[in-house]
């Protein structure tokens, strides 16, 4: 099947990722894909684009906005690629139009898939009627929440919107991932629990809780140290926190992991505690290939995948006391984490692989059939 994935993102986020980490797991599989991305994004998208695994990339304009003569030209191209396509699949609202009109415009039109990867109620006016209904044969969602959104705004019928969470590439995620160099790095002694929060440093994504709930540890006695890792505009007011809290020797900002499986193999208990969901949980579902313990808030997919005292430790998002006693609960049970840290791994390997949805992808694209809907 020669497949078209058209990704319009302008730096390195979960839709970048899972578009990127799709292609790679097809193209595996035996399928001819290609991967369009925004043109100058080569340092930002590009490059980590083939670190994750894809192999054909191509680059259209992608201008933001309405943009009459770079739109013009997208369109031309992407009239020529599809003679040679079976299947498109965008996954922004900028790919989304211009595909659509390429098929309208176009001789041999083909059909075409939408990934929805955030959380945000699509808007039922007259041209997303049209855009969804007409122009679309199917939409594909990283959530069961994101699929309900739409089917509740009657824009696509239920049965041509599906749900596939995951994609998380286990040939690098997974349990025998060494640790030792980042702990060495670290500095942390070989019997001190190290918990971490692998996330950019945003608002949402909950430090300041996790920082709550560690004062609230030390306070009880608990032994370990807590680690940040990623970077973000909140840094020096996360770093503030930790300061005024009296937690800089329990608590440290690591930035980016260059060996990220690595970094996530040191942990004993892995944190996933945002405010709100944020669509995909990347994180989340390569803490669970790692075969990390984890602590998580109840928030978009995570009570969709993970059973409470299963799978993880689910709390409620924003709340430091409950976060505490479940690191506490996991800090003072060695067994519990190696039990849930086991149940996550076989989880990821059998429901949410990368493997996984690129199966359940080709069985969408070969139900689409080659022509499309009149």
């Amino acid at each position: 099947m020669r497949i078209l994935h058209l990704m319009s993102c302008r730096g390195w986020s979960s839709d970048a990722y899972w578009a990127a980490r799709v292609s790679a797991e097809l193209e595996g599989s035996g399928h001819e894909v290609t991967l369009v991305c925004k043109r100058g994004a080569e340092a930002r998208v590009i490059g980590r684009a083939r670190e994750a695994g894809a192999r054909r990339i191509e680059t259209l304009a992608f201008a933001g906005g309405v943009r009459p003569v770079g739109d013009l030209a997208d369109l031309r191209r992407l009239r020529r690629w599809l003679a040679t396509t079976d299947v498109v699949h965008v996954h922004r609202g900028k790919e989304h139009w211009l595909a659509a009109l390429a098929n309208r415009l176009s001789k041999s039109p083909r059909p075409l898939v939408r990934t929805r990867h955030i959380v945000q109620p699509i808007r039922p006016h007259a041209l997303n009627r049209w855009l969804y209904r007409s122009a679309t044969d199917a939409v594909v969602t990283v959530s069961e929440a994101i699929r309900r959104q739409y089917v509740a705004a009657e824009l696509v019928p239920s049965e041509r919107v599906i749900a596939l969470p995951g994609g998380v590439d286990t040939a690098r995620f997974h349990p025998k991932a060494d640790g030792a160099g980042f702990r060495r790095a670290l500095g942390a002694a070989a019997d001190l629990p190290v918990v971490g929060l692998v996330s950019g440093y945003r608002v949402m994504k909950g430090h300041f809780t996790a920082i709550d709930a560690a004062g609230r540890l030390a306070a009880g006695g608990h032994r370990f140290h807590m680690v940040f890792l990623g970077e973000g505009a909140m840094e020096s007011a996360i770093r503030g926190a930790v300061a005024a809290a009296g937690l800089e020797d329990r608590i440290s900002l690591s930035g980016f992991a260059e060996d990220l499986p690595g970094a996530m193999a040191a942990l004993d208990i892995a944190l996933y505690p945002p405010l709100e969901s944020d669509g995909m949980s990347r994180v989340l579902f390569e803490y669970m290939a790692t075969g990390r313990a984890v602590a998580a808030s109840r928030v978009g997919v995570v009570p969709e995948v993970l059973a409470d005292g299963e799978s993880a430790l689910l709390v409620p998002p924003g709340e430091p006391a409950p976060l505490a006693e479940a690191i506490g609960r996991l800090l003072a049970d060695g067994a519990l984490r190696a039990r849930l840290g086991s149940g996550a791994a076989g989880l990821a390997r059998a429901r949410f692989s990368g493997g996984c949805v690129a199966r359940r992808l080709v069985e969408l694209y070969a139900g689409l059939g080659n022509g499309r809907r009149a």
